[in-house]
């Protein structure tokens, strides 16, 4: 007979997952965010997306962008991610922002089928999460939304999920790529997953394999489509012939890991147009953040120990250097090799403690996935390291969930229930 674990691993994989825990690995414990942590994460999310989007600091924050960043795109991505961490003796802190951050839908089947299997319900007080089929239901409903906003009438062309070649073959996320295609095509949508280098610009329209393509959802980590294979797209998105997001406008005045600087000090408020009250909220809620400059690298390789080092353009925590791993030459060299690093203050983690295998310790962040200010669903990642991120068991995703409280009335659309 299955335990409870097995049971779990077995169903999500008959859902579309990868093999658990061979593939992909999720942790059979969960997390619980506090009502008032939620509430207060929602205020912020709708601060941030006031702010970036507010003409003054796109202006700004693109003057010295790539071309193709500068010009404003109404586009707005549906699976966008924050990920916090809630250190147990201070503020919450937003570490990072991602428009096209990876594992809604798995989240939301791992946070769906735990609290089933396990039942929860019984057991925990703890908000039930948002079923799967609503979450898919919302995703559909963000998708119409952005396809009204942007074409005069319904769009006849593909909708295309656009991944990198090696992600499409091997990248432990391309199931989620599929899950969604297929999502797409039970709405009578005809969708296709490609790489880059597959797409034609005609001049007129970008197509695929001969079929035109109307709406891409890019989850390609080359931002600024610098690659020649890009060419075809970036054609079709200056024409303002395809839907694109995200795309380099979202990502320089939203997702590029310099705007961090801007959003934790007060320096530029005045020029990004940001109000006393963002900025309380802000600066209580985003820790330091330097972009690595000349006339800085003495400061930050004085201060390293404060510090964790990533790359501007880094994704899954490729490239970032633990302040052990920095010195002044090592700074003087990145600049020297124009590699664009950030530092950011260090912010623990919350530390979990489980059962299986007996006192196995694991250090947890949030995942939440909001759109339009909205909060869609929350997730979260476990390490067995707490100043990295391995998601090698013990560790991986981790189903979190909203202890039982009264739900405000703006957090009533999000998908979260009342507990009974």
């Amino acid at each position: 007979m299955q335990t409870q674990k097995e049971q779990l691993f077995a169903v999500l994989e008959e859902a579309g997952m990868p093999p658990v825990p061979d593939e992909f690995s999720v942790v059979p414990w969960y997390q619980a965010i506090s009502p008032g942590i939620l509430e207060e994460i929602q205020v912020f999310i709708r601060t941030f997306e006031d702010v970036t989007r507010r003409p003054s600091w796109q202006e700004t924050v693109t003057a010295a962008a790539p071309e193709i960043a500068r010009h404003p795109r109404p586009e707005v991505c549906f699976f966008s991610a924050w990920d916090f961490h809630l250190p147990p003796d201070q503020n919450w802190q937003m570490i990072e922002f991602n428009d096209n951050g990876s594992g809604l839908l798995f989240a939301g089947l791992i946070n769906d089928r735990y609290y089933q299997i396990f039942d929860l319900s019984q057991q925990a007080a703890l908000q039930p999460p948002p079923v799967y089929t609503e979450l898919t239901e919302r995703i559909i409903a963000s998708v119409k939304q952005e396809v009204m906003a942007f074409f005069p009438r319904w769009p006849q062309g593909l909708f295309l999920i656009l991944e990198d070649r090696e992600a499409l073959q091997r990248g432990k996320f391309r199931h989620e790529l599929m899950l969604l295609r297929d999502l797409f095509r039970q709405q009578g949508w005809r969708a296709e997953m490609a790489a880059p280098g597959y797409m034609d610009w005609d001049g007129q329209q970008l197509c695929w394999k001969g079929q035109k393509v109307s709406f891409i959802v890019n989850r390609s980590t080359d931002f600024l489509w610098q690659a020649e294979v890009f060419s075809p797209l970036r054609a079709a998105y200056e024409a303002g012939q395809v839907y694109v997001a995200p795309n380099p406008f979202t990502y320089a005045t939203r997702s590029d890991k310099r705007l961090m600087e801007r959003l934790s000090l007060s320096d530029w408020d005045q020029a990004l147009g940001i109000q006393p009250q963002e900025r309380a909220i802000l600066s209580a809620h985003i820790p330091e953040t330097h972009w690595l400059r000349p006339e800085n690298v003495e400061e930050l390789a004085r201060r390293k120990e404060e510090f964790i080092f990533k790359p501007a353009q880094g994704f899954a925590a490729r490239g970032v250097l633990a302040s052990t791993q920095v010195g002044r030459s090592r700074l003087r060299r990145l600049l020297k090799e124009g590699v664009g690093y950030v530092a950011q203050k260090k912010i623990p983690k919350s530390l979990l403690r489980g059962k299986e295998p007996k006192n196995t310790r694991l250090w947890t962040d949030l995942r939440v996935w909001a759109y339009r200010g909205q909060i869609l669903l929350l997730s979260g990642r476990a390490s067995s390291r707490p100043d990295s991120l391995d998601l090698s068991p013990p560790g991986g995703w981790i189903p979190t969930y909203v202890r039982c409280s009264k739900i405000p009335l703006s957090l009533r659309w999000s998908g979260i229930k009342p507990g009974a």
